[in-house]
């Protein structure tokens, strides 16, 4: 008990009451200062961070794949031939290019997000101890006048 008397002042009820309480929203905060490029750059980083988004380029692979393979075998012209896929290389390199960087920049604004919950976090944490230091100085304080109330009654009977 003796560290927090040392290092927090003591305040009436009313200073403590009247201390601001954290009202502050960090995701409305940080929602209301992006951009609508920032905000494009968050879907499609949310979209392709999806099991969705898994699923359809496994599939497009599987399908390419499995068409090229296979076509010449039934028939039919295979559009980007076993083994070289080199079509299919441009295709899937030009999607990494571009969504390389956008990832990047979405990934960039999510720990921005996550710098401000974190700073407001700090804050309510700091504010609740300088409250449960005060309730605690209370508690104490009311703990002492208690016994000194025992004793006096103690010495009467």
């Amino acid at each position: 008990m003796g560290i927090y008397k040392r290092r927090h002042q003591h305040r009436t009820k009313d200073q403590v009451l009247a201390e601001p309480k954290p009202v502050f929203n960090p995701n409305r905060e940080h929602c209301e200062k992006l951009s609508a490029l920032e905000i494009l750059a968050l879907k499609i980083t949310d979209k392709v961070g999806s099991p969705a988004f898994f699923l359809l380029i496994f599939s497009w692979t599987i399908g390419w794949v499995s068409y090229n393979v296979f076509a010449p075998r039934f028939g039919l012209k295979a559009f980007d031939p076993f083994p070289a896929f080199v079509a299919y290389l441009l295709i899937s390199n030009v999607i990494q290019i571009l969504l390389m960087p956008l990832i990047m920049v979405g990934q960039n604004l999510q720990s921005r997000h996550s710098e401000i919950r974190a700073e407001s976090d700090f804050e309510v944490n700091v504010r609740a101890e300088h409250e449960i230091t005060e309730i605690l100085r209370r508690l104490e304080q009311h703990q002492e006048m208690m016994e000194t109330i025992l004793k006096r009654l103690e010495a009467k009977h």
